[in-house]
């Protein structure tokens, strides 16, 4: 006859209690399992002297390889911070370098402003001394750590286009010194305009120098400080173009329409940068705040209103040199804040620089403390591994004897509850009770099993009952269900719990119904010819409610309106037929693939009169099956047992 076919020699249910029971691993079984490696049987035991020898080498062996590991990460930490250290300084070589060009910039612009004066005064006034101011300067320059390419032009009325390429400090320091002595001998030749070009020129190119040392330490924390401060500067150079427009607006009257143009420009430009300013460093905001609560900056803000309107007005020397005189104030107010921002980052420089310091101390102690420390602690381990081996080989058998036991308790206990509710109830000793509102129940019996169970012998009726349930059993192992329970000839099958999967619950029973349906109709009914099995199935989709009944013997259990009716379609269907609700009916039309059979109206017990359906069959090919007999190999493994060891008083039945 056909043997039975599926059968694998280690069910998905037992591959899951492999992966889910917790390993105890011996001693023992590290040396059983190392069959096929260069050491011998012999080595590896560590019954003998040659074995326990070779596990002391490995055990003082492993924990050096870890302190090993950490010398070379200290050391490479250590490493990390020597750079870091070293990055730290060359930052503090680009802030000294960005601050001296600070200065410089500063002496010129303040340079410029007074040159600005005198050549406005045809010579006649100065508010300073030239000669003490171009020394400021001059001394700038001289501290300046380094030079870069600086364009300025050769004449102060040529284009900025047609420019000379100073390429050292002594070209630089001529052609300014010639500028100069030009000014001083000839100042009623020279104009405004051409001075505040000139030396607009030089800081320019100060500033896009000061700015590319800027980029060089955008990886720090300094480099907003910076940008302050680089932005500080630059308002400050915007602020006293602005002034040189307004200077002329008071002492020669409203300004062409080019020049107020460039005024309102370097006006608006000098504001919002110090507003950026502001915002890079806003510690700087009160200092700021004070400044602008003055009276002379309410001044300030009048007459600089006064040349946004441009109205024509008295060309007054007085009034221009007023003017000049209360923006000059306001732009020492700015090199204050400038002062203080240069404070403040030379304070976060030595900071970092501390910390540097700190870290590279920090780093060097540990290393030494590793190198001291780890001889001892290989002496400690290679004294705690033998006093280990005197009781590696008692703990390797009882290691073993309570993994077995405890597989052996696993693979019961996952037999009787889902995987998931039997770890739950291991790790918190109770599970409660939880709603499910969406899982498909399915019922089946056997048709006419009365008759069955009245003409053959118990053993027959549970070797027959045990090769049906084994395939179904075999079966459901390809779909997403949990088998509830057998009572009798009773098989319950649930989709959608303990692990929630959304709808596809109810195309899991719908498939799985089919497939059982068609793997019943194979097997042959003992002592009844060739009349094949026959069962009855009744599937209905709903909430429930699970949880665990009982301390003795639990039993994951289901309880709801949705079980009884899933109960009631079984026990009022048809024979060879699948007997779904019309709550089932409308599931499977939302998921399609399915094809189903209107039965009518039936009387349910308990329900009433209930509009029900017929499972038929499943969109696509029908795959052919094979017949099952019904043979003796399929008998529990507990019957082979009784067989060999019968009680005294027990005979058993012949075969027909």
């Amino acid at each position: 006859g056909g043997g039975l076919l599926l059968l694998p020699t280690q069910t998905h249910h037992n591959l899951q209690l492999d992966k889910i029971s917790v390993r105890s691993i011996s001693s023992e079984d590290i040396s059983n399992g190392g069959s096929g490696r260069c050491c011998s049987a012999a080595a590896r035991n560590p019954a003998i002297k040659t074995g326990r020898r070779l596990q002391l080498m490995q055990m003082i062996i492993l924990p050096f390889i870890p302190i090993l590991a950490l010398i070379v990460q200290t050391s490479l930490t250590l490493q990390e911070i020597l750079e870091y250290r070293a990055d730290v300084a060359d930052i503090e070589t680009q802030v000294t370098i960005a601050t001296d060009l600070g200065k410089v910039v500063t002496r010129l612009q303040l340079e410029r402003s007074e040159v600005a004066f005198y050549i406005f005064t045809n010579g006649s006034k100065q508010r300073a001394n030239l000669t003490q101011r171009f020394a400021n300067t001059d001394h700038a320059l001289n501290n300046m750590t380094t030079w870069s390419e600086i364009s300025v032009p050769t004449a102060p009325d040529e284009d900025e286009d047609d420019r000379e390429v100073m390429l050292n400090r002594n070209e630089f320091q001529s052609r300014l010194n010639e500028f100069r002595e030009r000014v001083r001998l000839e100042p009623e030749d020279s104009s405004i305009t051409e001075v505040m070009n000139w030396y607009t020129s030089i800081n320019r190119g100060l500033l896009h120098h000061l700015n590319e040392q800027i980029k060089e330490t955008d990886s720090s924390g300094v480099w907003r400080y910076l940008v302050g401060f680089k932005n500080l500067l630059k308002s400050i150079e915007c602020q006293n173009i602005a002034t040189s427009f307004g200077i002329r607006y008071y002492g020669r009257g409203p300004l062409t329409a080019e020049n107020f143009v460039s005024y309102v420009r370097y006006e608006f430009m000098a504001r919002e940068l110090i507003n950026s300013t502001l915002n890079y460093a806003p510690m700087l905001k009160p200092m700021y705040t004070d400044i602008t609560n003055t009276k002379k900056f309410h001044r300030v803000k009048l007459m600089s209103n006064m040349v946004l309107k441009n109205k024509p007005n008295i060309s007054d020397e007085r009034s221009a040199i007023e003017y000049n005189e209360f923006m000059h104030n306001y732009t020492d107010d700015l090199r204050i804040l400038q002062k203080a921002l240069r404070r403040l980052i030379k304070e976060y420089v030595d900071k970092t620089l501390m910390e540097a310091d700190h870290k590279e101390a920090i780093g060097i102690a540990i290393l030494v403390v590793v190198l001291l420390v780890s001889p001892i602690i290989i002496i400690l381990v290679r004294n705690a591994a033998a006093t280990i081996q005197l009781y590696a080989m008692n703990l390797s058998i009882k290691a073993k004897e309570l993994k077995r036991e405890k597989r052996k308790s696993d693979s019961l206990l996952f037999q009787m509850l889902p995987p998931s509710v039997a770890m739950q109830l291991k790790q918190t000793q109770q599970v409660p009770a939880e709603l499910y509102e969406a899982v498909t129940i399915y019922f089946s019996d056997i048709v006419g099993f009365t008759e069955i169970a009245a003409e053959c012998t118990p053993l027959e009726v549970v070797t027959f009952l045990n090769s049906i349930y084994r395939v179904f059993d075999e079966r459901i192992e390809c779909y997403d269900v949990y088998k509830v329970e057998t009572i009798g000839d009773s098989y319950m099958v649930a989709s959608g719990l303990p692990v929630k999967n959304g709808n596809q619950h109810i195309s899991e029973i719908a498939t799985m119904a089919l497939d059982l349906l068609d793997a019943s109709s194979v097997f042959r009914i003992p002592r009844a010819g060739d009349e094949f099995v026959q069962i009855r199935c009744g599937v209905h989709t709903g909430p429930v409610v699970a949880g665990i009944v009982g301390t003795k013997m639990p039993r994951y259990c289901l309880f709801g309106d949705t079980v009884n009716t899933a109960s009631r379609m079984e026990s009022t269907g048809e024979a060879q037929k699948i007997h779904i609700t019309e709550e089932m009916h409308e599931a499977l039309e939302q998921v399609g693939g399915f094809k189903t059979e209107h039965r009518g109206l039936i009387d349910v017990k308990g329900k009433g009169l209930m509009s029900t359906y017929w499972l038929t069959c499943k969109d696509g090919p029908v795959r052919a099956r094979e017949e099952i007999s019904w043979c003796a190999d399929m008998q529990p493994v507990f019957l082979d047992h009784l067989k060999l060891h019968p009680p005294s008083n027990y005979k058993l039945p012949k075969r027909k």
